[in-house]
């Protein structure tokens, strides 16, 4: 259904002027199923929004609806089905290109929709915003809130798929005036078939709760390259700092009809707790409101041996970095990849705040960071004074050591002139023991310029 449009750097197909629908989805499970929850938002390169849409969506009789995002069986009972959805779906992504966060994934979901409908539809052109972001930004995972946050964007994705295409929306428009992206080929938009009426039953918005620990650490944890689904809703579902039996019974019935082995669940449980508490004891502080919650974490996934003690080590590093620059973004993400805590507002827990040229010196948080007792930082010297840099080396200045040269070297001349002069002098009878002493005076002329003009050993 989605065909994908690489983005790359300058040099191709201008991306300003493009119109963009991110598009989010909740679904049953970890591969391709049922969708319960749509969203789509479209703006234009300049991040206005042209229109939005969102729906909960019925997967049919009886099919519960997954966990970690909030959503109960006896809501889809009165959602409509995909087939409803689908018409003014396409007719928000007409004449644009369709954005998601993992591409692949949301695209096999609709997909799978699309085809259980029996419709043929052409491929739209689409953009992935984990694969922009993985060639853009070194972080320890590329999860939606890790990538939102090293960018900068003042949102982060709540439970709702209206809540992630917001987000997606900021991400990709932000990235292509940030970072010039260009399309690797102009986007071909096709015609797409029209449908009449259509229903939707938007969830209502409920407000998130103020981000605790667990879900800064979560940002934390490292995956690889390739990601992992099953660790990603896993990330996903402890990030609100408590499990519930029935997250886990979900989670273990997900994990099995996704074909993994009993062995790969475990391991993926000791994964995330041990990165959870090695996060933990980096800090070099862990509360007891910490403690605790990892210790329910690690009971309610069955990873036992997890002993973490409230410890006070002082006061521990929290990075809080303002700007839009790239410079920003690649310290944000140097921040996450270091195992640091990335603020996201000023707070008196905050250590260091960092800045760059965007930033107007009139900024009330400089001020006020002042006033916390927080470091203030220019970006470009930031990775030096945060620790995760040496100090740059300088070079002795090749000029100290030019009169030193010269005077080697004409203490040099001297002394060959000397034996040039005792060579004609012994040759004219000179007596033998004035030609000694000035070859004396010759020979050490011409050892001591040596040893001044010799470089120094490094």
């Amino acid at each position: 259904m989605i065909e994908p449009l690489p983005l790359h750097g300058p040099g191709g197909h201008p991306a300003h002027g493009t119109d963009f629908t991110a598009i989010d989805i909740r679904t049953t499970g970890l591969r391709p199923g049922r969708v319960v929850e749509l969203a789509a938002v479209r703006v234009h390169a300049d991040g206005s929004v042209a229109g939005q849409l969102t729906t909960l969506v019925d997967p049919g009789a009886g099919v519960p609806p997954g966990p970690a995002h909030g959503i109960t069986r006896g809501e889809l009972d009165d959602a409509p089905p995909f087939g409803e959805v689908l018409g003014p779906l396409l007719d928000l992504c007409a004449g644009s290109v369709v954005v998601a966060h993992d591409l692949a994934f949301v695209s096999a979901f609709l997909g799978f929709e699309v085809s259980d409908l029996g419709v043929r539809m052409p491929a739209l052109p689409g953009v992935s915003t984990l694969a922009v972001a993985q060639s853009v930004l070194r972080l320890p995972n590329y999860r939606l809130t890790t990538v939102a946050h090293a960018l900068g964007v003042p949102a982060r994705p709540g439970q709702s798929a209206l809540s992630g295409a917001r987000t997606v929306a900021r991400l990709v428009t932000s990235m292509v005036e940030r970072y010039g992206f260009t399309f690797a080929a102009p986007p071909v938009f096709p015609g797409l078939p029209r449908f009449s009426g259509g229903r939707l039953l938007p969830r209502g918005e409920v407000a998130t709760a103020e981000p605790g620990w667990m879900a800064d650490a979560v940002e934390r944890v490292a995956a690889g390259r390739d990601g992992d689904t099953y660790l990603d809703l896993l990330a996903e579902v402890v990030a609100d700092q408590h499990l519930t039996p029935d997250e886990v019974t979900a989670l273990a019935a997900l994990a099995a009809e996704a074909g993994l082995s009993e062995a790969r669940v475990r391991s993926t449980h000791e994964q995330l707790v041990t990165a959870l508490r090695e996060i933990a004891e980096r800090d070099g502080v862990v509360t007891a409101a910490e403690a605790r919650e990892l210790r329910q974490v690690a009971t309610a996934l069955g990873v036992a041996g997890v002993d973490v003690r409230p410890t006070d080590g002082g006061k521990a590093t929290r990075v809080l970095v303002l700007g839009t620059t790239v410079a920003a973004d690649q310290l944000r993400a140097r921040v996450l990849a270091e195992g640091v805590q990335l603020a996201k507002k000023l707070t008196a827990s905050v250590t260091h705040l960092v800045v760059d040229a965007t930033v107007p010196a009139g900024e009330p948080r400089l001020a006020r960071a002042a006033e916390l007792g927080a470091e203030v930082l220019d970006v470009r010297g930031a990775p030096v004074a945060l620790g995760f840099e040496a100090p740059a080396v300088r070079a002795v200045p090749s000029g100290g050591r030019l009169p030193k040269v010269l005077g080697g070297r004409v203490l040099m001349g001297v002394g060959l002139v000397l034996m040039f002069i005792v060579v004609v002098a012994m040759f004219g009878g000179t007596p033998l023991a004035g030609g000694i002493f000035l070859a004396a005076l010759g020979v050490g002329a011409l050892l001591g310029g040596w040893w001044i003009a010799e470089p120094a050993p490094r």
